[in-house]
C-alpha cells in the first residue's frame, strides 16, 4: 500500500512538472483590476487587467479590443472575461481595452461617409495605443514583457488591431516599439501594400468565407454598392494571408467555409487551442517560420 501511494505521488509530481506555462493552464487564481488610462471629453476610457496572482516575473501581454461597429460593444462581455481569465491561467497578462465609440448614434453602414469610417478606425487605434503606453509607463505595477505585446480583437476590434499592426502610424508609442504579433477575428484592413518584410509580424486570422459584413477576400465593407457614400474597400483575411505568404512571413489562417460574421467571437471559445498554439509556437518561441492554413466547415 505504501509503495502504491509513493508511486501515485511521484506520478502526480511528474505530471505537474510536465505542464508548461503558456501552453497549459497551470494557474488557478486570477486577479482582475480596472484602470482609467485616458479621459476624453469627460469620457473615462478604462482597461481591465488580468493576471494570475502567483506570477512574479514579467510576462507577455495580450491586448484585446472588443467589436461593435465602433458604436457599441463592451470590454467586459461574458465571452471576453472568460477568454481573458483562461489566458491568464495559462500565464499571460491580458488587457481588455475600451475606446471611443465615435460611431455611436451614427452607424458604420453604407450611408456613413467613407472618411468617417476611416477616422473611426484610426480613433480606436489611437486609444488602444494610449492604453498600451499607459501600461508601459506604469510597468512597475503591471510587470509585462515589453518585447511581447500582442494585439487581438474581433470585428471592429480586429479592424483596429490590424490597422495598428500594418497601416496606422502615430507617435504614441516609442519609435523602436514593435508588436510581437496580432490576432484578428473577422477583421480586415484598407490596404495590404504596407505589409512589408520589415513590418510583418506573426499574424493569426479567423474568418468565415460567408461573412457579409467584413469581407473574407477583397470587397467593400458591408458589401456597399459603388455609388454608396460609405464605400470602403477592405482586404480581409485571405488577401492578408496571401501577402504574408509571398513575403515568407509567419501567419495562421483559419478559414470557416460558409461561416458568418459570428466568427468575430466564436474563436474565443471554439478555437482557444489554436490561439494558444499560435501564441506559443509563432510568437513566443518560434524556431522556424510557420505558414499555417486550416479550413473547416461551419461548426
Amino acid at each position: 500500500m505504501k509503495n502504491i501511494l509513493t508511486f501515485i505521488l511521484i506520478m502526480a509530481i511528474e505530471v505537474s512538472i510536465a505542464q508548461t506555462q503558456y501552453l497549459d493552464s497551470i494557474f488557478s487564481e486570477v486577479n482582475k483590476t480596472t484602470h482609467v488610462f485616458n479621459t476624453h471629453k469627460n469620457d473615462s476610457l478604462q482597461l481591465d487587467y488580468y493576471i494570475a496572482s502567483e506570477i512574479k516575473e514579467q510576462v507577455p501581454l495580450l491586448v484585446y479590443v472588443h467589436g461593435g461597429g465602433f458604436s457599441g460593444g463592451q470590454r467586459d462581455s461574458d465571452g471576453i472575461v472568460a477568454f481573458a481569465t483562461k489566458l491568464a491561467q495559462h500565464g499571460f497578462a491580458v488587457a481588455s481595452v475600451s475606446y471611443r465609440l465615435t460611431m455611436k448614434g451614427i452607424g458604420f453602414g453604407c450611408n456613413t461617409k467613407t472618411n468617417k469610417k476611416i477616422e473611426a478606425i484610426d480613433a480606436a487605434s489611437h486609444d488602444v495605443g494610449i492604453a498600451i503606453k499607459y501600461i508601459l509607463d506604469h510597468n512597475q505595477e503591471f510587470n509585462i514583457d515589453k518585447s511581447k505585446v500582442i494585439l487581438a480583437g474581433g470585428s471592429a476590434g480586429a479592424e483596429a488591431v490590424l490597422n495598428m499592426a500594418y497601416v496606422y502610424e502615430d507617435n504614441t508609442l516609442p519609435a523602436d516599439f514593435k508588436y510581437a504579433g496580432v490576432i484578428s477575428l473577422a477583421g480586415a484592413i484598407t490596404t495590404v501594400d504596407k505589409i512589408k518584410h520589415e513590418t510583418a509580424i506573426p499574424t493569426q486570422l479567423f474568418h468565415g468565407t460567408g461573412d457579409i459584413l467584413v469581407p473574407y477576400g477583397v470587397a467593400p465593407h458591408h458589401y456597399c454598392k459603388s455609388n454608396d457614400k460609405g464605400l470602403l474597400m477592405l482586404y480581409g483575411s485571405a488577401p492578408i494571408a496571401k501577402r504574408l505568404k509571398g513575403l515568407g512571413s509567419p501567419y495562421y489562417l483559419y478559414s470557416i467555409t460558409g461561416g458568418s460574421h459570428a466568427w468575430a467571437e466564436l474563436p474565443l471559445t471554439k478555437c482557444f487551442s489554436d490561439i494558444i498554439d499560435f501564441l506559443y509556437h509563432d510568437v513566443l518561441y518560434s524556431t522556424s517560420i510557420r505558414q499555417t492554413e486550416r479550413t473547416i466547415n461551419t461548426l
